[in-house]
């Protein structure tokens, strides 16, 4: 059973359960461990942050579980995609209100407010956003401060995404972030595949990267590994096999 049937399944579960029922804490659980694939998914999008990668998945669980409390299965909309943006805000909450995304120089601060300012002068002067060069000679800096000063300006304040945008209606940017990845359906499958492809021995394993990742036919494998196409054939169909059969998601 896949994952989002499985995760169906146990939200179907789950509304059949009186609130005091022993068993909605069993279920609540099961929703998620099988969804905390979602929520590493979520949390590579900070990797380039300096906060331990476990530590961001741990926030993101709290948003899971807040959005598992939430979901209503009867909406028609699919968990993950309601789900998501309710992770990656508690992330962003996390980043915004606990860690600085870069620590600002007390000179680029100050600098940041020359900057600013200069940007709306410009910016009434010439009808548009001023480019890096205007702002540089404007206040007679290098180009390489002003964008340093950009940057740590940027990394500095962090958007809110509950405060309502002006130029969209008066809609939060959380409401306009619920989407669904064409790819999210996979990401299950190809963690598993990549915690399995880990476990076979490097021969059986370099014969599935040429095959599925390089796109090498059986006899270009032969060719490469030196060995007939026949026996490169049959490795492939016994790990394939083993895969399937180390794979949880097909029992």
């Amino acid at each position: 059973m896949d994952v989002r049937t499985l995760t169906r399944v146990l939200f179907e579960r789950l509304s059949e359960l009186p609130p005091d029922a022993p068993e909605r804490e069993r279920v609540r659980a099961a929703l998620i461990e099988v969804n905390i694939p979602l929520v590493r998914y979520a949390a590579t999008r900070f990797r380039s942050r300096s906060e331990p990668m476990e530590d961001v998945v741990q926030v993101g669980t709290i948003g899971l579980i807040n959005a598992i409390d939430r979901f209503d299965p009867t909406r028609g909309v699919q968990f993950p995609t309601y789900a998501l943006p309710t992770i990656l805000g508690e992330i962003k909450r996390y980043f915004r209100d606990n860690v600085r995304t870069m620590h600002v120089p007390r000179r680029l601060q100050e600098l940041w407010v020359q900057v600013s300012g200069a940007m709306e002068e410009l910016t009434v002067l010439h009808g548009r956003t001023p480019k890096v060069p205007e702002i540089a000679a404007s206040l007679r800096i290098p180009e390489e401060d002003v964008r340093a000063c950009l940057d740590a300006g940027r990394a500095y304040n962090a958007a809110s995404l509950e405060a309502a945008q002006e130029h969209e209606g008066g809609l939060a940017l959380l409401d306009r972030l619920g989407y669904e990845d064409a790819a999210l359906a996979e990401v299950e499958h190809r963690d598993m595949v990549r915690h399995l492809l880990v476990q076979l021995p490097e021969r059986e394993r370099r014969i599935v990267m040429l095959r599925f990742f390089a796109n090498l036919t059986q006899s270009q494998i032969s060719t490469e590994l030196g060995m007939s196409q026949m026996h490169v054939s049959r490795l492939l169909s016994r790990i394939l096999t083993r895969l399937r059969t180390g794979n949880s998601w097909e029992g």
